[in-house]
């Protein structure tokens, strides 16, 4: 991407200066009229509510304006714009997890459990998405259910929290989630829609280029955050996708990015796509950190806030592929937060690949006192 938004001029469709407009209608008048008006002259105070009315006209001519530039559109303007290259705005998903239904007793014949069946974990409810059949002498069956509820809500209830039957039937015993909930995503923001906007463009290349697929791999869920294409070999793609938060994909969301950049529409004849989960480069957080002496009236709250900026440098530092683990950003984080130095022994800067992580694994964070 060549271009960023940011770094563009601002833009101006109408001047909407309250200051400039009533001036200028102000003075017209008066050379118009020969008139000069006093601060309470009925005739000014008539002519500031018309510059009233034209303020707020050049606001929203100003606004409608904006509404057709890509770095300022919003709402469904951005979806119109979008609308231009092809682009949809990537729409709210749903969780969902694998049930296991057990019945009392083996049948003598086929039990049909209905598609719509409902579980709940509090208070959420979980519905089958199809069918399922319990053959003749078993007692099991597996089926996908949906959360009703879209978005990131029904994600991660791990295997076995799902246990409550909201709708019966005949011989049932029991109902468990075999697999963790996941793929549930809110519906794609502006800022995020704007970006694949902007990207679009890549996708009118035949030649497979990296941003294209970056494109593409990014339309299966709003819930990706980064995508690392590279080419180990001739005629190999190796595509690497991290969630949200820093999270490692599950294996239905990387089939599902497999599925959409293998496309004959998408990939070259002679690409060879592979996706898989980023490599993990491993580190732990310890150190010790001092405050000043000067400072001590304020130790609990500086104690407070230098856990809050760990926890921020944690999240920040796997939130992208290829972010080096870098142990300057913790301590001037650390030192921002009030405390006087910090001795870190762990983490130790650390080269990471664009198709790894970083992940944390032990923290020990120890308060050296004042000093």
């Amino acid at each position: 991407m060549s271009i960023t938004l940011s770094s563009l001029p601002t833009v101006t469709f109408a001047e909407k200066d309250s200051t400039t407009i009533e001036s200028a209608i102000i003075t017209t008048y008066e050379s118009i009229s020969g008139k000069t008006l006093a601060s309470g002259d009925p005739v000014r105070l008539f002519l500031l509510s018309i510059a009233s009315l034209i303020i707020q006209q050049r606001t929203i001519i100003n606004n409608a304006g904006k509404m057709n530039l890509l770095a300022y559109a919003t709402s469904s303007y951005l979806d119109h714009i979008g609308a231009l290259l092809g682009v949809e705005r990537t729409a709210a998903t749903y969780a969902t997890t694998t049930l296991k239904f057990t019945i009392s007793a083996a049948q003598t014949s086929v039990l049909t459990i209905a598609s719509g069946t409902r579980v709940s974990v509090g208070s959420l409810i979980f519905a089958t998405t199809e069918d399922v059949e319990i053959a003749i002498g078993d007692t099991t069956a597996t089926v996908t259910a949906k959360c009703t509820t879209v978005g990131t809500t029904g994600n991660g209830y791990l295997a076995g929290q799902i246990t409550q039957i909201v709708d019966t039937f005949t011989y049932f015993k029991s109902v468990i989630n075999t697999t963790i909930s996941s793929g549930g995503a809110a519906e794609e923001s502006d800022d995020e829609f704007r970006t694949r906007i902007q990207e679009a463009p890549e996708t009118f290349s035949v030649a497979g280029s990296s941003g294209a697929y970056e494109y593409w791999a990014k339309t299966a869920s709003t819930s990706i955050s980064d995508v690392a294409v590279t080419s180990p070999g001739a005629g190999t793609v190796d595509i690497r996708v991290l969630m949200s938060g820093g999270t490692l994909p599950t294996q239905t969301m990387l089939d599902s990015v497999l599925e959409i950049c293998s496309a004959d529409d998408v990939r070259p004849l002679t690409d060879n796509v592979t996706v898989a989960a980023p490599d993990t480069v491993s580190y732990d957080i310890n150190l010790t950190y001092y405050i000043d002496s000067d400072s001590s009236s304020l130790a609990t709250s500086i104690q407070t806030a230098v856990t809050t900026v760990i926890t921020t440098y944690t999240t920040w530092q796997c939130a992208a592929l290829g972010r080096d683990i870098n142990p300057s950003e913790l301590i001037y984080l650390i030192v921002a937060a009030g405390a006087k130095r910090a001795v870190v022994t762990s983490p130790v800067y650390t080269a990471v690949a664009d198709t790894a992580v970083a992940k944390l694994g032990i923290s020990t964070v120890t308060y050296g006192g004042v000093e």
